[in-house]
């Protein structure tokens, strides 16, 4: 392995076969090795460098790579095309539900469609419409409509 890497272009095929890899199946961690690899083979062409040089320049460069593509997605997280996705209790924010279990103490249990919720907030009789406010975990909080 080492004989292939000896050369600057076999790091160049290296950083492409990595950023194609990256495409094929999206982690966004293998793009910022790739650049690494890429810069090494570019640093083998301009420089005459022995392996063991290219070497320790591709493992610093993917190192600093990682990190600073680590350090810009959290700083650029990505936008979902709906946010609340994978939260159901958020997707109810602001729709009405019916109070199936009186609420009493500041619980209770409400309906909304076919699916019976735990629900927090002020007394209300069964059978009674409330909004939904908020939720906290998997408990609705709701209020009188």
């Amino acid at each position: 392995m080492t004989v292939l890497l000896e050369s600057p272009w076999a790091w160049v095929a290296l950083g492409v076969v990595l950023a194609i890899a990256e495409l094929l199946v999206p982690g966004y961690f293998l793009i910022w090795i790739a650049a690494a690899a890429l810069l090494t083979g570019l640093a083998g062409l301009a420089l005459p460098l022995p392996f063991a040089v290219l070497a320790l320049l591709f493992v610093a460069m993917a190192g600093v790579a990682v990190l600073a593509g680590r350090r810009w997605y959290a700083r650029n997280p990505g936008v979902d095309a709906d946010p609340a996705l994978n939260d159901r209790g958020g997707q109810l924010v602001g729709q009405g539900a019916v109070v199936a279990c009186a609420i009493s103490g500041g619980s209770g249990r409400v309906r909304h469609g076919d699916t019976e919720w735990l629900a927090r907030g002020p007394d209300l009789p069964a059978g009674a419409r409330v909004r939904v406010v908020g939720h906290e975990g998997t408990v609705l909080v709701v209020e009188p409509a």
